[in-house]
């Protein structure tokens, strides 16, 4: 038996040429049958013959049964064989696939998308890479230095200070190439940060500083402000901010990590007068110079 095409994979052309032959089936199919039913009342309608009493009317049935089995055959049924037209149009078009110039044209775009991928998968790991590295280099930034201001002490020309900070490689092993820029310092006054001078001393704290154990530079600045806040009675409240770059190379690359580190303290100003604060505050001894407080 010849499969019937499936409709849903033939050309607009292809179904109304299955369609015109089905029609063409079914109408040669109902004619046949018509011509038979015709017959077959024609033989109906025809008297029995004479003859012996043993052959009765009922001798006609074997040919009325014959009548009716033709009938039956002879009723249209669908046929699975595909028109000849449409076998042949199914295939007319492969030959096109064996063409030289349509296997280079696929095998140039396959290379592409293989090309294409590749490049993708490349970048991907290289980004993966990148942010691991610099995941580390913050990690150790932030755990391997560490930076501590030591102490500020008044200058003799009774308006400056002079602090001084420390920054320690926990890991010595792995050097660690810091550039430092200038510290600011900021006094409270009001809601308000202000800025103000500072430099640093003999030209410490500036560069590049090749960190494998320790480093130590001083600064110093005038914190001339008025109406500075005074949180704790007699002191100024005052910020100090140290901006850094951390790589692992001498002539980094992007393995740059930026680090702030700021420190808050309440200072002493010039000329205070230690009783007065020692009354207001109730503190016991001499009043420091500087009370250190933690980051807020």
């Amino acid at each position: 038996m010849t499969k019937r095409p499936d409709p849903r994979k033939l050309s607009p052309e292809q179904k109304d040429a299955l369609i015109r032959d089905l029609q063409r089936q079914v109408a040669a199919g109902q004619s046949e049958l018509r011509l038979l039913r015709r017959r077959l009342g024609l033989a109906q309608q025809q008297p029995a013959p004479a003859g012996p009493p043993d052959r009765a009317p009922h001798d006609h049935a074997p040919s009325n049964r014959a009548l009716l089995d033709k009938l039956g055959a002879a009723a249209p049924r669908p046929s699975t064989a595909p028109p000849a037209g449409i076998a042949v149009k199914l295939g007319r078009h492969l030959g096109l696939w064996r063409s030289p110039v349509v296997k280079g044209v696929v095998g140039v775009v396959l290379a592409a998308f293989a090309i294409d991928g590749g490049i993708g998968i490349w970048q991907d790991q290289s980004l993966r890479r990148y942010k691991q590295a610099r995941l580390l280099l913050e990690h150790q930034a932030l755990t391997s230095l560490y930076v501590e201001l030591k102490r500020i002490v008044p200058e003799p020309d009774g308006k400056s200070y002079r602090m001084t900070i420390d920054m320690q490689n926990i890991d010595a092993a792995v050097p660690l190439y810091v550039m430092l820029n200038a510290v600011g310092v900021y006094v409270q006054s009001g809601l308000t940060w202000q800025q103000v001078p500072s430099s640093p001393i003999g030209g410490a704290g500036r560069g590049v500083v090749r960190l494998t154990d320790g480093y130590t530079y001083e600064v110093t600045f005038t914190p001339e402000v008025a109406n500075w806040a005074e949180l704790i009675p007699g002191y100024m409240h005052v910020r100090i901010q140290t901006d850094m770059l951390i790589s692992r190379q001498a002539q980094p690359g992007n393995d740059i990590v930026e680090r702030r580190t700021p420190f808050y303290v309440y200072l002493k100003p010039h000329g205070a007068n230690d009783a007065d604060i020692k009354a207001r505050s109730k503190m016991s001894g001499t009043p420091p110079v500087f009370i250190p407080m933690p980051p807020h």
